[in-house]
């Protein structure tokens, strides 16, 4: 890798330049700021934050003093999509003619993406900011990794160069002293689907590296969104590969003694509303009753008969009857019994 410093750029303005195949690529070349690391590979046009037209020679140059003063993920992409129909063939945040470059900049870098010997653009960078290239080594890495998975093509030797990768691309993140740089190999390392993510999974459950890294997102990019997002995904990721671990503390005995309890107040209370309103009821029951009425009800309830009602009261046995009927209409029953029901406990 090739790095070339130049003199301060004056004003604290980045200056992004480099040269395009004209004869390959439409003539524009657009600049991305990427906060959503998991869209890093995408090309969505939410992202552009400028567009730059090229020379008869392929140059392009974006300068000014726009961006973050802190270091940022960047992207540069061309693309032979039509200009009016982008939306549509950006649709899924893929382009399937088109190529970029991933680099760390802040507002004060000056940056050249010059062609290579072949022609191929997008392959170097020359810059003031050491960081910038972080990106490219990454990548150049990940090359020599496909070569080793491509030596023999059977399951045993894809297992083993999965468990070796995945320790070389995290180490290697972490020598590079650059956070976003290990975001970049953390996405790759954990994306659903790819053969690394089991072996991602098992090494959360005790690996401090996943705390350290969030330590050092903290430190260097605090309230960012890359940050945020990280500390979410840690989060729900340690939850599903230890879910009992984070109840484990949990002593279910409270939790049913208090159901318990619960229970049993809500039973009495529920007991004690159904007596109230007993009692309620029988009270307006006994309001429709004459005072008479009322002591032959009372006498009925202690289970007493007629003759012994009228022997109670002083009154003939037809008076007693006369009594009984009334206190059966008012109360729309038919019976002692029923009388008995809708009073007794």
């Amino acid at each position: 890798m090739v790095f070339i410093c130049f003199g301060f750029c004056g004003f604290a303005q980045h200056n992004f330049n480099g040269y395009v195949d004209i004869e390959r690529w439409q003539g524009n070349v657009y600049l991305s700021v990427i906060e959503d690391y998991r869209t890093i590979e995408n090309i969505d046009n939410e992202q552009i934050i400028s567009k730059a037209s090229v020379d008869e020679n392929g140059f392009f140059k974006f300068d000014g003093n726009q961006l973050e003063q802190a270091h940022r993920i960047y992207k540069l992409h061309v693309d032979n999509c039509d200009t009016f129909n982008q939306d549509g063939n950006h649709f899924d945040g893929h382009c399937s003619d088109s190529k970029d470059i991933l680099f760390i900049a802040k507002n004060t870098d000056t940056i050249s993406f010059p062609l290579s010997f072949d022609a191929e653009m997008f392959c170097d960078i020359q810059s003031t900011n050491p960081r910038t290239a972080a990106f490219i080594k990454i990548d150049s890495l990940k090359e020599e990794m496909k070569f080793a998975y491509g030596e023999f093509r059977s399951k045993a030797n894809r297992d083993l160069n999965n468990k070796k990768w995945f320790k070389t691309l995290q180490n290697f993140g972490a020598n590079l002293n650059e956070p976003l740089a290990e975001l970049y190999i953390y996405t790759f390392l954990s994306e659903r689907g790819s053969p690394f993510h089991n072996y991602y999974l098992e090494d959360l459950k005790e690996n401090p590296y996943y705390d350290n890294l969030l330590g050092r997102l903290k430190q260097k990019y605090p309230n960012t969104l890359y940050t945020k997002q990280y500390e979410t995904e840690i989060t729900s990721d340690k939850f599903i590969v230890t879910p009992t671990k984070a109840s484990s503390n949990f002593n279910w005995t409270y939790l049913l003694i208090g159901l318990l309890a619960l229970s049993l107040i809500l039973n009495f209370w529920f007991i004690s509303k159904a007596k109230s309103k007993k009692a309620k009821h029988h009270a307006e029951a006994k309001d429709q009753l004459t005072k008479q009425e009322q002591n032959v009800l009372d006498l009925i309830l202690e289970g007493q008969t007629n003759k012994e009602i009228g022997d109670t009261l002083f009154v003939s046995l037809s008076t007693v009857k006369t009594h009984v009927n009334n206190v059966y209409k008012k109360l729309n029953v038919g019976s002692r019994d029923e009388i008995k029901s809708l009073f007794n406990k």
